[in-house]
């Protein structure tokens, strides 16, 4: 047991190096290009700190494991809004944009709905894989075409590499790690379920999708701390609509997704689907277009509510 909670260990700071890695190399190819801090925040940002949950969910589906892989996106998914922006909201409080409901809280919460459609007859297959991969490219399209250009602010925070060759570097290395430690966190979390004799669905949604949001928790961190909450709320509700249009998408077509353990259909989902959902009100009062710590303890109690339930 211990040799598996090492691997576990290991793979999670393994896989946050190499996210960290990704990270910088994508915002700062971003700012070379002046794209806008939202559009950073919802694109960019999100799919490099999603990039441990895609590794551990291709790896998962391809070593049989799907729900590991399932039960990651959807852990992570209620992580990002229930944890992570729990509390980030118990130092700060949040500005939200008239983005958050004109496109950002839409598209995440439509594709909530679609992954809760497509995964109704207990799996996800590779036409339905096709579509979500399809939508994300549209999404990205409207997002880049039609977002404010001046809205940019350049992310120094995040980047201080002005060389491509050095972004370069980061990507390879980035790269390394990810794959490095998607191997030991998927081979250490079948271990300890298997021992433990509970269901993959279990670690997948406690441990393996907590440590996959660490990248958001960090990232949104930062952000906050240079006074970015655009960044920060866009990168969390960009990196759920990331785990499930590019995740679930791109793993379901390299290997169809099967659910093994229903609660992911009878609760979880539910969860997820619930927790997005409870932005809108928390987003509109009591004063409207900005959270405080209040809705933080809100989603975190809400989360450990979940976790307890999982658990128990």
């Amino acid at each position: 047991m211990l040799i598996e909670i090492l691997k576990i260990v290991g793979g999670l700071i393994t896989l946050i190096f190499g996210g960290d890695l990704i990270l910088r190399a994508a915002v700062a190819a971003s700012n070379k290009f002046k794209i806008p801090k939202i559009v950073i925040g919802m694109t960019v940002v999100s799919f490099a700190t999603s990039l441990p949950e895609l590794i551990v969910s291709i790896r998962s589906a391809l070593e049989g494991y799907p729900d590991l892989a399932l039960g990651n996106v959807v852990g992570s998914n209620i992580a990002n809004l229930g944890l992570v922006l729990g509390f980030v909201l118990l130092f700060t409080r949040i500005e939200v944009s008239k983005s958050f409901y004109q496109s950002d809280w839409p598209m995440m919460f439509i594709a909530s709905i679609l992954l809760w459609v497509f995964i109704q007859n207990g799996s996800i297959t590779a036409i339905e894989g096709f579509a979500l991969v399809i939508l994300l490219v549209l999404m990205l399209v409207y997002l880049l075409r039609l977002k404010d250009k001046s809205d940019f602010i350049a992310t120094d925070d995040l980047n201080t590499l002005k060389s491509w060759p050095k972004i370069g570097v980061l990507v390879i290395f980035g790269t390394i790690f990810l794959t490095f430690g998607s191997e030991l966190l998927v081979n250490g979390a079948v271990g300890v379920a298997s021992q433990l004799g509970v269901s993959e669905r279990i670690i997948a949604i406690t441990v393996v999708s907590v440590g996959t949001s660490i990248p958001e928790l960090a990232a949104s961190l930062v952000a906050i701390s240079k006074k970015e909450n655009a960044i920060s709320i866009g990168n969390l509700l960009g990196s759920n609509l990331f785990n499930i249009l590019a995740i679930v998408g791109i793993t379901s077509l390299i290997h169809p997704l099967t659910v093994a353990d229903n609660t992911l259909l009878s609760f979880d989902i539910y969860v997820m689907i619930g927790i997005a959902a409870l932005l809108i009100p928390l987003v509109f009062m009591p004063k409207r277009m900005e959270m405080y710590w209040r809705d933080g303890l809100m989603l975190l109690a809400v989360y450990f509510l979940f976790i307890a339930t999982t658990l128990y």
